[in-house]
């Protein structure tokens, strides 16, 4: 007996599924996708072929991850966000190898936000709902608009990050941080 969950009207075709994950109705994972322990994936998501997703991500209703995308520890991504992995699509036009996106461990991508392939979102950044990114995001960093800008620093906790005249913050569960321009160092 399977240790995860899929619900009756799912579609899941890969078995490399660990411990506690749950799948629900209407998502399709595809065959050689490769998925951590305690994970989530809300309705109607959709995973492509040769992804790989690491342990206790949530992948709320609506999203869809395509080949090329990476997806470390503890990530969370929001109803309707958008991964990509070719810049210039066209119909029945391949270019080859799709473009590789690396989500690292943490990183939070909010509601309706656009992440353009190729790119990097750095540890434990969170990505503004609506928000477009055509470009690396620092670890910790807090961006929004469109395209998106850096607008502040979040902690491992989620909270924004208020760093002292000498560039250091603590969090709510007493991480300490160091700024050294845009780089944040957790202590």
């Amino acid at each position: 007996m399977a240790e995860y969950f899929v619900h009756r009207n799912a579609l899941c075709e890969t078995d490399d599924i660990g411990k506690k994950t749950r799948i629900w109705a209407f998502c399709h994972i595809m065959k050689d996708v490769s998925i951590g322990e305690d994970c989530n994936f809300g309705d109607g998501s959709f995973v492509e072929s040769g992804v790989k997703i690491g342990n206790r991500v949530t992948v709320k209703n609506g999203v869809s991850i395509w080949n090329g995308v990476e997806i470390e520890d503890d990530v969370f991504l929001g109803p309707n966000c958008v991964l990509t992995n070719d810049l210039f699509p066209r119909s029945k036009v391949y270019h080859g190898e799709n473009i590789r996106t690396y989500i690292r461990k943490g990183a939070s991508i909010g509601a309706n936000a656009t992440i353009i392939c190729g790119i990097e979102l750095g540890r434990y950044c969170m990505v503004a709902a609506g928000a477009v990114v055509t470009r690396d995001v620092p670890d910790f960093a807090l961006v929004a608009g469109v395209p998106s800008k850096v607008i502040g620093y979040v902690a491992v906790t989620g909270e924004k990050l208020d760093f002292s005249l000498n560039d250091t913050a603590k969090d709510r569960e007493g991480n300490q941080y160091l700024k050294k321009g845009q780089r944040i160092i957790l202590l």
